[in-house]
């Protein structure tokens, strides 16, 4: 017969092992759910690439598709300004002798720019956005992305164009963005805030 002593003792364990077990199966769930937090947690920094949208627009056609590259990225716009701003005459390609016929012909010429993005080295990725020019991008172009050290950046170009597209351009943004992976740019030309960002989509991975 067991005394009452005995009974509370029989107790007492059967409470031990019953907080024991609740204590095992909480450490248990809480591992379980800690495995996808941290694939989650991770996944999210991931996603959380600073993206900056730089953009040069004479006309204005190529600021409204670093508009929709913007919207799209969730990231910083800035214009690069030309610190002796493009006239109407600059830009008369019939005139051989035009300002911006010039430029192109030499390739050497490196306008001056207005200006500087504060603290590039926080971005991870970089659109960069211009009108076609005689077959490639402007040479302020140049002068903007050899005015930065790119080393372990993303580029990646975007263009509205008449008709020439963003292929011959892609040799001298490779070249002026020395350190940078600079990948396949794209001609966005009358293209949707949709169809954009279908585009951005693809380059932000």
């Amino acid at each position: 017969m067991v005394g009452k002593t005995g009974m509370e003792g029989i107790g007492m364990g059967k409470k031990k092992r019953i907080a024991w077990m609740s204590l095992v199966l909480a450490i248990a769930l809480i591992a379980g759910l800690a495995v996808p937090g941290t694939e989650a947690n991770a996944a999210s920094k991931a996603k959380k690439k600073k993206v900056l949208v730089v953009y040069f627009s004479a006309t204005g056609t190529t600021k409204d598709a670093a508009g929709k590259v913007k919207k799209a990225t969730g990231g910083k716009l800035y214009r690069i300004k030309a610190a002796k701003p493009y006239t109407d005459a600059d830009l008369d390609y019939n005139n051989e002798n035009c300002r911006a016929n010039v430029e192109q012909k030499s390739g050497s010429v490196r306008p001056k720019v207005k200006g500087k993005v504060k603290n590039i080295r926080k971005y991870d990725i970089i659109f960069v956005g211009y009108p076609i020019w005689w077959g490639k991008e402007p040479m302020i172009i140049r002068t903007f992305l050899e005015s930065y050290n790119l080393k372990g950046k993303t580029v990646v170009p975007f263009c509205t164009s008449g008709g020439s597209g963003i292929s011959g351009s892609m040799k001298g943004i490779k070249a002026a963005a020395k350190g940078a992976k600079v990948v396949k740019g794209k001609d966005l030309t009358d293209l949707s805030s949709k169809s954009v960002a279908k585009w951005v989509k693809k380059k932000m991975k």
